[in-house]
């Protein structure tokens, strides 16, 4: 008889969520992306997937695509039911925007419907120190600029895309509240940014009735999960939603990348070059999973981020609509217990210190070798050693 895994699964295999209620799973008919969830502590209702428009725009540096083959795609992501976009003011020099606005506009009615997300920080101005950042004068800058190109009243969510060193948390975070409180920005979050430095403007926003806010945006992938250390334990303290970026670290866990294989199709190879040997060993078990399930080792690499505690929405972009397909079959894969094990076992990190005194040892200095919480622990052995206590 075959093993089963905790969640009732045979080991090894994996699960489409229409498999439960009958619906045809021959490709015909996939999950939508209009399951949505509610992101953090928010009003929101969002895809359980973004879709990133970094890619949209042959723009220097942009390693993108044609304005009809951005339009084709999210065009493809909405007609899933897809409802988050996410951009930036500096992507494609502002055309990644652009198009966005234009394409809204061509489309009446569709816009009220969309989760628009841009973010503010990149100076785009040569030679004007003041031209980002996150000062008052800056972040008001750059949101006229952003809904003049996305050709909006408001955006939906305005991240901060990195940290400022420069300005007070105390001036971004009120400036982004007046922002809100004017109706030009519904939701805020931060990307980037320290552990302590979001906690303290977190802190800063409950305690002064400012504008809290209900996600980060961050890189995590099974090749990138530092932000385990601190970031994720405070999203899921404070009831943030997790959004990652480069969920498949710039196209390394496509499976595109194989030892001893050239890439053939990956435009970013030329801007980040290609796996190390320690991504190589990540990638590989990524690879044994995905063929054993019969999946893309795109699709279990999304899986496997969905998968992760609190609400994590990935941010997939592409630069063809076939792309932005394969990556969606995500959508309504679950990962067995023992897929998942394997994954997590070949790309855990070395999250540095504190982070090693906070496992098992934790536990067992804490919990002297009794179980709380289903969690575990062994007694300290030279307190079993001996019955003396002073």
């Amino acid at each position: 008889m075959q093993e089963r895994s905790r969640d009732g699964l045979p080991t090894g295999t994996g699960r489409r969520l229409a498999e439960q209620d009958g619906s045809p799973t021959d490709g015909s008919t996939t999950v939508p992306l209009d399951h949505y969830l509610t992101l953090g502590r928010s009003g929101l209702r969002v895809s359980p997937f973004a879709l990133g428009a970094m890619t949209f725009g042959e723009d220097p540096g942009a390693a993108g695509c044609s304005v009809e083959e951005s339009e084709k795609i999210l065009a493809a992501y909405l007609d899933r039911g897809g409802n988050l976009v996410d951009t930036a003011n500096f992507y494609a020099n502002g055309h990644s925007e652009a198009i966005l606005g234009d394409w809204f506009a061509a489309n009446p009615g569709v816009r009220d419907r969309v989760v628009l997300a841009t973010k503010f920080f990149t100076n785009m101005h040569p030679g004007n120190p003041n031209g980002g950042g996150a000062g008052r004068s800056s972040i008001t800058a750059q949101l006229h600029e952003s809904l003049r190109r996305l050709r909006t009243d408001h955006v939906d969510l305005y991240w901060l895309h990195n940290w400022d060193r420069n300005t007070p948390i105390e001036e971004t975070m009120r400036a982004l509240d007046d922002l809100v409180r004017a109706g030009t920005v519904r939701y805020v979050g931060f990307s980037n940014t320290p552990a302590w430095l979001t906690a303290q403007a977190q802190t800063l926003a409950q305690l002064r009735g400012w504008t809290p806010l209900v996600a980060l945006q961050v890189e995590y992938s099974l090749l990138a999960r530092t932000v385990e250390t601190e970031l994720v334990p405070f999203a899921l303290d404070q009831g943030l939603a997790v959004v990652p970026w480069s969920p498949l670290k710039n196209g390394f866990l496509s499976g595109k990348y194989r030892r001893d294989a050239a890439v053939a199709d990956s435009a970013r190879t030329a801007f980040v070059g290609g796996p190390t040997e320690d991504q190589f060993r990540v990638i590989d078990a990524l690879t044994a999973v995905a063929d054993g399930l019969g999946e893309s080792p795109a699709a279990v690499a999304l899986a496997w981020l969905r998968s992760r505690p609190g609400t994590v929405v990935p941010i997939v972009g592409a630069r063809r609509v076939g792309q932005l397909q394969e990556n969606l079959a995500a959508a309504d894969l679950v990962l067995d217990a023992d897929a998942l094990r394997r994954l997590d076992e070949a790309s855990a990190p070395d999250l540095g210190y504190p982070a090693g005194l906070h496992g098992p040892l934790r536990a067992m200095l804490q919990f002297a070798g009794t179980t709380v919480d289903g969690e575990t622990s062994e007694a300290y052995p030279p307190l079993l050693q001996s019955a003396v206590r002073y």
